[in-house]
């Protein structure tokens, strides 16, 4: 990648954040400079005395905040869908894009391709301990996939073994030194030629399982739509790893809602388990090297830090739509510690921004850039309370309450509550409390602070290998980019 496009895309992100506090700083100060409050005093019982202020703060200054931040959200909303419905209707210029729905049903009208198939590959590395509960839950499935193939990428360990010995295919990698895209594009330079239009292939990670019902609904969703390309899963985490766990089912139980509200529009096609029309594989690796960036004929771009995040943004390149209904559920691995959850949120970050340096800024990657700068802005919003909280504690010599700003962080409690109540109790006892979660939000804010400097400065990107309990070599083990 050009190394000049790496560091524009990062500064862009600070200059532009910086811009947007800016206008915030500017609408505080042409504002009227606030009047010293007064304190009322209270007893209560007839032995606490409490300190309290009634006054509602600037009017103004809050118009201004929440201004800034609908209209961020109005743009994101009204390109998305623009955007959305461009691909659906007329055009010159969509019908120029090989997976835009109205080119692939000009393309396959009055053609029957057969009935959708399905064949999972599952690249692995030294899985020899998680693969059996991935194999199983595939075999549960109510419509059963038509193959099953482990990719074992440089395996020292029993993966192919344990693979065989539940009675499916397996493909040995190479010389792959490309890790997972590698491996998967050695797997689907053999498979995709074998396959039709309707045959579609899954993409699943080998410590994933996927609900009974993902590939009854996925093959549902291919059969009614011939210009649907890809079905992503929705994703939650496993049971265990104690807070550090809860923090991150809490965080995937709401992109879940998220997900739904969008009625499935997706932002990534998670590399837990994705399932992808073959033609539209086989329009990405063709398109490699001229529209999208990569090398002709690979599916997968191995130079992308990220590769679920690149491919989707290469298949909405090319037009592709795509789902992730609420059906398709997949339980995925955690981050056990701190240290490898830092390593994997630094990678999707800096994969996400080259990302973005490679494709530019085109109406397929504004939804993307949109999100960079909104991260920003929230990264800069939190870290200011926080040293705003601080600040009043020094400066006061007795604590002031605010009925406002209390009934505000009541109203945030009960939002937080009720976006992780599908949780369980322990899900909600963490969001209620709001504090420790906002904690864990600082931490997945410093990677991301992390990864757009490291990217505007020039560094470069290492990553490190370890055992993962055994069952992984991956540091960096992503579930959604």
């Amino acid at each position: 990648m050009n190394r000049f496009f790496q560091r524009s895309v990062g500064l862009a992100v600070i200059i532009i954040v910086l811009l947007g506090a800016g206008l915030l700083v500017w609408g505080i100060v042409v504002t009227d400079p606030p009047t010293l409050w007064d304190p009322v005093h209270l007893t209560l019982a007839g032995i606490w005395q409490i300190m309290y202020s009634a006054e509602l703060p600037n009017l103004d200054i809050m118009a201004v905040a929440l201004g800034l931040a609908l209209l961020m959200v109005l743009f994101v909303v009204i390109s998305e869908r623009v955007v959305a419905s461009r691909y659906r209707t007329a055009g010159s210029e969509v019908a120029k894009l090989t997976l835009a729905p109205r080119t692939v049903m000009e393309r396959t009208r009055g053609v029957f391709a057969g009935d959708v198939t399905v064949t999972v590959l599952i690249p692995a590395h030294n899985e020899e301990k998680s693969i059996p509960a991935t194999l199983v839950s595939l075999m549960q499935q109510s419509t059963p996939p038509n193959r099953i193939l482990v990719v074992a990428d440089n395996c020292t360990d029993r993966t192919v073994e344990v693979a065989r010995a539940h009675g499916v295919d397996v493909f040995e990698t190479v010389g792959n030194t490309h890790k997972k895209g590698g491996a998967l594009n050695q797997a689907l330079q053999n498979l995709l030629p074998t396959l039709g239009d309707n045959d579609t292939v899954m993409v699943m990670d080998a410590d994933s399982q996927i609900g009974d019902d993902f590939l009854t609904e996925a093959v549902r969703r291919f059969t009614d739509d011939r210009a649907l390309m890809a079905v992503g899963g929705l994703f939650e985490g496993e049971d265990g790893h104690g807070l550090l766990g809860q923090f991150q089912r809490n965080e995937y139980i709401r992109y879940q809602r998220e997900i739904r509200r969008r009625k499935g529009r997706v932002f990534v096609l998670t590399g837990t388990a994705s399932v992808f029309r073959a033609s539209a594989l086989r329009a990405v690796a063709d398109a490699r090297g001229s529209q999208i960036p990569g090398t002709k004929g690979e599916v997968y771009d191995t130079f992308a830090l990220t590769e679920d995040n690149e491919l989707t943004i290469a298949l909405k390149s090319l037009g592709a739509l795509t789902i992730s209904p609420v059906a398709c559920t997949v339980v995925t691995e955690l981050m056990p510690g701190w240290r490898m959850l830092w390593a994997q949120r630094l990678r999707w970050q800096r994969g996400a921004l080259e990302n973005l340096g490679e494709y530019g800024l085109t109406p397929q990657t504004l939804r993307y850039w949109s999100q960079q700068i909104a991260i920003g802005y929230g990264v800069l919003a939190l870290f200011s309370y926080f040293a705003l909280i601080l600040l009043m504690i020094f400066a006061m010599d007795t604590w002031v309450w605010f009925p406002f700003w209390l009934g505000v962080g009541v109203l945030f409690a009960i939002e937080r509550t009720v976006t992780a109540w599908k949780g369980g109790w322990r899900a909600r006892l963490v969001a209620v409390l709001i504090f420790p979660e906002l904690v864990y939000d600082c931490f997945l804010n410093l990677a991301f602070l992390r990864g757009v400097f490291e990217i505007a400065f020039g560094r470069s990107a290492t990553w490190k290998h370890v055992d993962h309990g055994g069952a992984k070599s991956e540091t960096a083990k992503g579930v959604a980019s």
